[in-house]
C-alpha cells in the first residue's frame, strides 16, 4: 500500500508535465504537427494477419488497457488481503463512489437535456487516482494518510464502474469471433493458477490476446485489461513454498547449475503471488510512461480562432464542469453520509467529516478516464475541445474547492490532521495477549516489534531496565509486527515465537530470537527450539502448518488501526508514544500520565 501510494501521487507531476505539454504544442505555430503525430497509421503483419491503427488508438486501447490491468490487480490484492477486506470500509467507499458517479452524471444531463450532447454523461463519472493523491500532498491537511487510504479504496470503486460503463455504453458494433477470442483468453488467465502455470510469459501472451482481441472485437480493450487484472491471482506468501524457495536458492548456491538456476526461479515465482510480482514490474512503468503518454495524446486542445470563448459558452462545458466540480462533491458526500448514519460503514480512523466533505470535492478530478471517454462519445474535434476545456476546467476548480473546505474544516473544527490513530485499537486482553508483570499493575507498556528489526533488538534492552526500574508498577505486552516488505524472515520468526507459546515457552523463545537476529531462518528456529527443549516435531508441524499465522496478522491489523507503521511503536498506557523510547523517557511519560504523541 505504502509502495502504492508513492507511486501514485509522486506520478501525477509528470502527469500535469504532460498535459501543459499537449496544450503547449497545440496552440503553438507547428500546432498542426500535434493531430498528425498522433494520426500516424501504426500496422502489425504477421503473415496474411494485419492490424493497422493510428497512433493515439494504439495508445488509448492498447496501453492504457495495460493501465488498467494494474488497476484491476490492484483492486484483487485489496480485496484479498488489503483495505477491501474490511466490509464496513468498502461500503462506505461503495455508496459514496456510487453516489459519486450518479450525481454528476443526472447534473450533467440536466444542463445538456435536448442539447444533442447527453451521449457524453460518462465523461463526468470518473476521479483520476494519481492526480488526486498529488494534489492531496499539495491542499490537504497534515499527515493525510488516513485520508488518502480513503481516497485510493473510493477510486478503485470508481475505477471498476467507470470502467465498465465505458465498455459497455462506449464500444461499437461487436465482432462475436474477436469477442470470442478475447474471452478465451481471459479464461485462460483465470485457469493458470490453477493448472500451476507461473511463468509471466504465460500471462504476457495471454493477456496480449486478450487485449488485441478486444480492440478488434469493438469491446473497449480497457475493460478487458481491467477484467483480466481482476482475474490475476493474489494471495500471501504461504511459510512452505517460501522455506522450498529458499532450499531450492541455497541448494544453487551450491550447486549453480542451470536446472538448479531453473527449479529455484521456479519456486520463487510460486512463493509470490503472480499479482504481486506483476505489479512491482508494471506499476511503474504506467504511471510514469503509460498515464503521461496518455495526457500527451489527449490533453491539447487548440484555443486560438476563439474554440476558448466557444467553449465557455456551451453547455456540454458546463455540464462536465458541474458534474465534476458539485456532483462529485454532493455525491460522494451523501453516499458516505448514508452509510455512516445507517450504521453499515465506517470510515478509516482519524479522518473528520469536513476531511471527507474536502476528499469528495478533490474527486472532481476526472482527468484521465474523463479524457478518454470524452474522445469516445463525441465525434466531431469541435465538440471534443469543449469537453477537454470542461475536464481542465473542473480540474483546477476542484483543487481551490477542496483546498478551501481543508482550510475550513481545520479552523472551524480542528481538522488539521487525517494521520494515523493515536489510541490503541486492541485494549490488552490478558487471556490472548503475551505479558510480563502483574495484572493488577497500575501502568501499562505495549510494544509492536519485529523480530529482524535491529531496533527492536536494542530495545530489548532498555525494556529489561524499565521494568526493573518501575519493578510491580508495570505491565508489559508484546504484541506482533512483522514489517515482510524489508524483513523477510520476520514473519516465520513470529510464528514460530507463537509455536513456543502453544507449549509454554513464549518469552523464552522471545529472547533467542531477539539474541540471533541474524540468523532467523527455518533451520535456525528449530535449533532454538531443541536447545528450549520443546517437542520439535510438534514445533515444525506448528509453524509449517501456518495455523498460527492468523494470530501474528491479527497482531499487525491491530498495530495498523492503531497507527503503528514501524517498529518499535510503544503505547503507553493506551496512547501512541512518539520521541525517544529510552527507559528514562518512558518511565517518567508512564508515571506522569503526560503523553508526547500528538496526531
Amino acid at each position: 500500500m505504502r509502495q502504492f501510494l508513492a507511486t501514485e501521487s509522486g506520478s501525477a507531476g509528470l502527469l500535469l508535465l504532460a498535459a501543459v505539454a499537449a496544450l503547449v504544442w497545440s496552440n503553438a505555430p507547428f500546432a498542426d504537427t500535434y493531430d498528425s503525430f498522433w494520426g500516424t497509421s501504426v500496422s502489425i503483419n504477421i503473415g496474411d494477419f494485419s492490424i493497422a491503427h493510428d497512433l493515439r488508438f494504439w495508445i488509448d486501447e492498447g496501453l492504457m488497457a495495460l493501465f488498467f490491468f494494474v488497476i484491476g490487480m490492484e483492486v484483487r490484492r485489496e480485496m484479498a488481503m488489503g483495505e477491501l477486506t474490511d466490509r464496513k470500509r468498502v461500503l462506505a467507499a461503495l455508496l459514496g463512489g456510487i453516489g459519486g458517479m450518479v450525481a454528476p452524471a443526472l447534473i450533467y444531463l440536466a444542463i445538456n437535456s435536448g442539447s444533442g450532447h447527453e451521449h457524453g454523461w460518462g465523461v463526468v463519472i470518473a476521479t483520476d487516482t494519481a492526480f488526486v493523491l498529488g494534489a492531496l500532498a499539495l491542499v490537504g491537511p497534515r499527515f493525510p494518510t488516513q485520508l488518502r487510504v480513503f481516497l485510493l479504496t473510493l477510486a478503485i470503486v470508481d475505477d471498476i464502474v467507470a470502467i465498465t460503463v465505458l465498455g459497455l455504453f462506449y464500444s461499437e458494433s461487436l465482432d462475436s469471433t474477436a469477442l470470442a477470442i478475447c474471452v478465451a483468453a481471459l479464461v485462460l488467465i483465470w485457469l493458470f493458477p490453477r493448472i500451476k502455470v507461473w511463468r509471466s510469459g504465460a500471462y504476457l501472451v495471454a493477456g496480449t490476446v486478450a487485449v488485441v482481441a478486444a480492440m478488434e472485437s469493438g469491446f473497449h480493450a480497457t475493460l478487458a485489461g481491467m477484467i483480466a487484472g481482476l482475474l490475476v491471482a493474489a494471495y500471501p506468501p504461504q511459510p512452505k513454498k517460501v522455506e522450498k524457495a529458499a532450499s531450492r536458492v541455497r541448494a544453487f548456491r551450491q550447486s549453480p547449475l542451470p536446472e538448479v538456476a531453473r527449479s529455484a526461479n521456479l519456486s520463487v515465482a510460486q512463493a509470490l503471488s503472480p499479482n504481486e510480482r506483476f505489479q512491482t514490474v508494471l506499476h511503474p512503468i504506467t504511471s510514469f510512461m503509460v498515464v503521461p503518454l496518455f495526457a500527451l495524446a489527449n490533453a491539447g486542445v487548440d484555443l486560438r480562432g476563439g474554440v476558448l470563448g466557444d467553449a465557455l459558452g456551451s453547455t456540454l462545458t458546463w455540464g462536465v464542469v458541474a458534474g465534476l466540480v458539485v456532483g462529485k462533491c454532493l455525491g460522494i458526500t451523501t453516499g458516505v453520509v448514508t452509510a455512516l448514519r445507517t450504521g453499515v460503514g465506517h470510515l478509516p480512523t482519524g479522518i473528520g467529516k469536513g476531511q471527507t466533505v474536502g476528499g469528495a470535492a478533490l474527486s472532481g478530478i476526472g482527468f484521465t478516464v474523463s479524457l478518454l471517454i470524452a474522445r469516445l462519445a463525441f465525434d466531431d474535434v469541435e465538440t471534443q475541445d469543449h469537453a477537454v476545456v470542461g475536464i481542465f476546467l473542473a480540474s483546477i476548480i476542484a483543487v481551490g474547492l477542496a483546498w478551501a473546505i481543508f482550510k475550513l474544516a481545520a479552523v472551524f473544527r480542528g481538522e488539521v490532521s487525517a494521520g494515523l490513530p493515536t489510541k490503541l485499537d486492541h485494549p490488552v486482553d490478558l487471556e490472548r495477549d503475551h505479558y510480563l508483570g502483574p495484572t493488577d499493575a497500575p501502568f501499562v507498556l505495549v510494544e509492536y516489534g519485529d523480530y529482524e528489526c535491529p531496533f527492536c533488538g536494542k530495545a530489548t534492552g532498555m525494556i529489561r531496565e524499565l521494568r526493573e526500574r518501575m519493578g510491580d508498577q508495570l505491565l508489559y505486552v508484546y504484541r506482533h509486527l512483522a514489517l515482510v516488505d524489508v524483513h523477510p524472515h520476520a514473519e516465520l520468526a513470529a510464528e514460530s515465537a507463537e509455536a513456543a507459546g502453544e507449549q509454554g515457552k513464549f518469552w523464552e523463545m522471545h529472547v533467542e530470537l531477539y539474541d540471533h537476529q541474524g540468523d532467523l531462518d527455518i533451520e535456525d528456529l528449530i535449533g532454538y527450539a531443541a536447545k528450549l527443549g520443546l517437542d520439535v516435531d510438534r514445533f515444525v508441524e506448528d509453524v509449517q502448518a501456518g495455523k498460527l499465522s492468523r494470530r501474528v496478522q491479527e497482531d499487525a491489523a491491530s498495530g495498523d488501526a492503531s497507527g503503528a507503521h514501524g517498529t518499535p511503536t510503544f503505547f503507553v498506557n493506551g496512547v501512541r508514544h512518539t520521541g525517544a523510547y529510552d527507559a528514562v523517557s518512558l518511565a517518567e511519560e508512564l508515571r506522569s500520565g503526560l503523553l508526547s504523541a500528538t496526531p
